[in-house]
């Protein structure tokens, strides 16, 4: 084996080992990460400061020596009448080594260096239909590198298997249109990366630390929730994921009053100091029709009143998301359809055909069937007495015997049987007796485990205790606001 050989195994093995240290090091804490960092520069610039040969070395050629030139000069040992002369040569700080006397790492950095100027980048969307085979064939690429880079080492890269749509991809080729490299955002916070190490390639994912800070937003009723929501700055997300929240003691549609307020602590994104969207809401707040309703979420992703309570119920109080109320639960009601009075044992939500219909609560479906009067129905038994019944769907999703989840889906709002327009017909039945769905008091969940009573109770006084210092705050300064305002008028 000639030396240029063991040189390459050298390189190839030191590539390797650089690759796994930087996942090491990125898997580091940040604080570490900085402290390394810190001590890394402080080294090098010990490093870089001039070592006494170094100083000599410009005295040498601040008296007018130059670098290379032979000189010569009297040995101060001879006398006068018999010098001896003596050749020296001022040795080149600018010349560099060989690349057989260059350290392994040197090596490494100026093949890194080499390959990065000699590599063209391109960037490629993903289209309908295609896979990376497909985009390699686009581009120019071979079959045998397509196999290539999809079999790369590392349990990662099966991820390129799984392209989406609009999803992006950065290929890189050398001066030959060979691969050499390829990228994959998976996400704002990882990216597959894909390298020719050698004459193999090889992947590993990266993951960028995400910083998460708390931030406040306040809104008050004027017209609806979702416009005071969207007033108060919140995303579409979050506004539905605050109704949900409450939604098991507020009627959104209904129960809402010009003057109601929220008041809501949340988590802010970064990466590197670049905002990139909400987290999850930490606390909250709504006061309706002057009570105070608050939630605190915890390690188990649910909510908790601030004593420990489940703000999730047995039950949904409205199983679909509809337009209006288009009939209400009667004693007497004029059917549309029939054209004569009856009761109407059940409430009527308008809604779009197609509209999903959630399960009200963990239980058994003990018919899903049509007839000519409920058109497609479903009717559910769950625990203690109660069932609830599903009207006139355009479609059911399950099947009689089939037991469900509350939020399951069970089918689509429709009007087939005798129905006027696009509605779900929904009731509610304690022991057989019809209920109205939206009065009846509905049970509890179940509260925060005793184990984890103690860590709860720590968490919510401190959670509450931020978003009403943060409501304070803020009404403080409106106050002062409004109170400079008089005083300038």
């Amino acid at each position: 084996m000639n030396k240029q050989q063991i040189l390459q195994r050298q390189l190839k093995s030191l590539q390797e080992k650089l690759l796994t240290l930087r996942g090491m090091f990125l898997r580091l804490p940040k604080l570490h990460r900085l402290f390394i960092m810190s001590i890394s520069i402080f080294l090098l610039m010990l490093i870089m400061l001039p070592s006494k040969n170094e100083l000599t070395t410009q005295d040498a050629n601040n008296q007018g020596f130059t670098v290379g030139k032979r000189y010569q000069i009297a040995m101060p040992q001879q006398t006068k009448s018999s010098p001896t002369v003596s050749t020296i040569v001022i040795p080149s700080i600018t010349q560099k080594p060989s690349l057989e006397e260059a350290s392994p790492s040197a090596i490494d950095s100026t093949v890194n260096s080499q390959q990065q100027n000699n590599m063209s980048w391109q960037t490629v969307k993903v289209r309908s239909g295609d896979s990376i085979a497909r985009i390699f064939k686009r581009l120019g690429f071979s079959a045998q590198e397509t196999y290539a880079v999809s079999t790369a080492q590392g349990k990662n890269t099966k991820l390129l298997m799984k392209i989406n749509v609009n999803d992006t991809l950065r290929i890189a080729s050398n001066d030959d249109n060979k691969v050499t490299a390829l990228e994959y955002p998976l996400s704002k916070t990882d990216t597959l990366y894909i390298n020719l190490v050698g004459d193999k390639f090889q992947s590993h994912k990266e993951s960028k630390t995400v910083e998460i800070r708390q931030d406040f937003a306040h809104g008050t009723i004027t017209s609806s929730f979702w416009n005071a929501g969207t007033a108060a700055g919140l995303t579409d997300g979050q506004i539905i994921n605050f109704a949900n929240i409450f939604g098991w003691d507020i009627d959104f549609a209904l129960d809402l009053r010009a003057g109601d307020s929220f008041h809501m602590l949340y988590e802010k994104k970064y990466i590197e100091g670049e905002y990139i969207g909400t987290g999850n809401i930490l606390a909250a707040e709504f006061i309706n029709q002057g009570e105070s309703f608050q939630a605190v979420r915890f390690t188990d992703d649910e909510y908790y009143t601030p004593d420990g309570k489940s703000m999730r119920k047995a039950f949904l109080r409205a199983p679909v998301n509809f337009k209006y109320i288009s009939s209400n639960f009667k004693r007497k009601r004029f059917h549309p359809v029939q054209k004569r009075w009856k009761a109407h044992r059940g409430v009527d939500y308008a809604a779009k055909t197609g509209t999903p219909v959630v399960a009200a609560g963990n239980g058994k479906v003990t018919h899903s069937t049509y007839n000519k009067y409920n058109g497609n129905y479903v009717f559910i038994q769950h625990g203690n007495g109660i069932v609830t019944k599903y009207l006139h769907f355009s479609k059911r999703a399950v099947k009689k015997g089939q037991r469900v989840k509350q939020g399951q889906l069970i089918g689509k709002v429709g009007a087939t049987g005798l129905a006027a327009g696009p509605h779900l017909h929904y009731e509610f039945l304690l022991n057989g007796v019809h209920r109205n769905p939206r009065t009846v008091k509905l049970p509890d969940a179940k509260p925060i485990a005793k184990k984890h009573k103690a860590a709860f109770t720590a968490l919510s006084k401190k959670r509450i205790q931020t978003l009403f210092g943060s409501k304070n705050a803020m009404f403080s300064t409106l106050t002062n606001n409004k109170a400079t305002q008089q005083s300038d008028d």
